[in-house]
């Protein structure tokens, strides 16, 4: 895939409707995104499978014939592009609907529900090479309230890749700036070769979102 050069015309949103100011903006930030132009002209599901190639060509995640897990995976871009990376094995879930993917085990269901990991193991059906989440709370305005949900979820989801990531294996998640509080760094850091946060270039510069990369599981 080549990346967005960010040269496109830029719009203004015309609408008979009137809309907030906030909705408006919205739309016209979307509307010239260089990343959702390049996603519709490849047919790819969303402008955020550009988020995990450009973290996949630098911290080299993802190889053919692993087994990996896409945690809050709608409406299917990361998915996507781990079927292009001829992946053996995706396991995806998400409490939103996501149409069929070839070669995608999907289950519409909320993570947080009890039964998730369970359901998920079963699917998969042995160990996993990589777990992905790009899980999120919604969003209430509120800084600390959002950070604590978001790192409540990654709490979750790394509670689910300790049980099934191979020795060897990558744990990558979706957190807020400011990084992921120090209690659930100092669990994850020493499980892995190597931790760190990256911003990937397809992440909005507005957006507090980063990722932890975690590679190299001890087991």
């Amino acid at each position: 895939m080549r990346r967005p050069s960010g040269r496109e015309r830029t719009q203004r949103v015309k609408s008979g409707k009137k809309l907030k100011t906030s909705s408006t903006k919205w739309l016209e930030r979307h509307i010239n995104d260089p990343y959702v132009h390049e996603a519709n002209k490849l047919g790819l599901r969303s402008r955020a499978a550009f988020k995990i190639m450009q973290m996949d060509d630098k911290l080299r995640l993802i190889k053919p014939g692993m087994r990996v897990v896409d945690l809050g995976s709608a409406p299917g871009g990361w998915s996507q592009y781990l079927g292009q990376k001829k992946v053996a094995k995706i396991t995806a879930i998400d409490i939103l609907p996501m149409d069929p993917l070839d070669g995608v085990d999907f289950i519409q269901m909320d993570f947080t529900d009890n039964e998730a990991p369970t359901k998920l193991k079963e699917m998969m059906g042995g160990m996993a090479d990589v777990v992905l989440s790009d899980l999120s709370p919604n969003t209430t305005g509120h800084k600390r309230t959002d950070h604590l949900r978001m790192v409540a979820l990654v709490e979750m989801a790394w509670d689910f890749a300790e049980e099934v990531l191979k020795p060897g294996g990558a744990f990558v998640a979706k957190v807020f700036q400011g990084g992921t509080q120090d209690e659930l760094l100092s669990l994850i850091k020493p499980r892995f070769a190597t931790i760190k946060h990256v911003k990937p270039p397809a992440s909005r510069q507005e957006s507090s979102e980063v990722y932890l990369v975690a590679q190299g599981f001890k087991g």
